[in-house]
């Protein structure tokens, strides 16, 4: 992923479609991975709250098509303050552009007009463009007509948040890929006592897969709970 690397975006390497637990998200899914395939919708906007699995899964579009010699680059507009608009252009070579937090740059004129001449030179090359913001895409504060037209035009789904018990199965998911045994008494326990949202679940889990292998200790609720306790110290 060449120009990934040049860009200076580093993609997580265990991300991937088939380790996201779908939920009630499974036609977005399904979507995504044939866009990402080269053979779906050239246009998908995604959208959501925090922990709606957003960003992983614009990575996890880009490294599928990088898997299957498709270029694609991830862009992090939550970084915009870190470089200029002009970082769109010459992404022709690409089949599929990620443009993830598009709600930090809406309203601002320049990255309006370059974010729709991406659209339509991706257009033009027949490669795909999918966005993902924490609104949908009537709702976006956009000045540039244009652009909220070309928006609406593809697949818009909004990403619903899993349910406790969907959670535990991640967690425990996640725990094997790991190598690590977690029951689901476990699971629960750290879905009550730690914070809920999937990236800090996701953190955790690294955490105590450290733990456990320094330690070289089963994940029982004892031990979760010494290492949540040792990150929240009693006033």
């Amino acid at each position: 992923m060449d120009r990934q690397l040049a860009l200076g975006f580093k993609l997580r390497e265990d991300i991937s479609l088939s380790t996201f637990i779908p939920g009630n998200n499974s036609q977005a899914i399904t979507d995504l991975t044939t866009t990402a395939r080269g053979i779906g919708e050239p246009l998908i906007y995604l959208w959501g709250g925090k922990s709606t699995g957003k960003s992983h899964l614009l990575q996890a579009a880009c490294q599928l098509a990088d898997s299957e010699e498709r270029p694609a680059v991830y862009i992090p507009l939550q970084q915009a303050e870190l470089f200029q608009p002009d970082i769109l252009n010459d992404l022709e070579s690409l089949k599929l552009v990620c443009l993830d937090d598009l709600q930090r740059v809406t309203g601002d004129p320049a990255w309006e007009q370059a974010i729709f001449h991406l659209f339509n030179r991706l257009r033009d090359i027949g490669a795909s463009l999918v966005v993902a913001a924490d609104q949908g895409p009537s709702n976006l504060p956009i000045k540039l007509p244009d652009l909220a037209s070309r928006l609406a035009w593809g697949l818009s789904y909004q990403l619903h948040p899993l349910t406790d018990d969907e959670k535990q199965s991640a967690l425990i998911q996640g725990a094997e890929r790991r190598g690590l045994d977690i029951s689901r008494d476990t699971a629960f326990y750290i879905l009550r006592h730690a914070p809920r949202d999937m990236g800090s679940l996701r953190v955790l889990l690294d955490r105590l897969d450290h733990a456990s292998l320094e330690a070289q200790r089963r994940l029982t609720i004892p031990f979760v709970r010494s290492l949540i306790d040792s990150r929240n110290p009693s006033d």
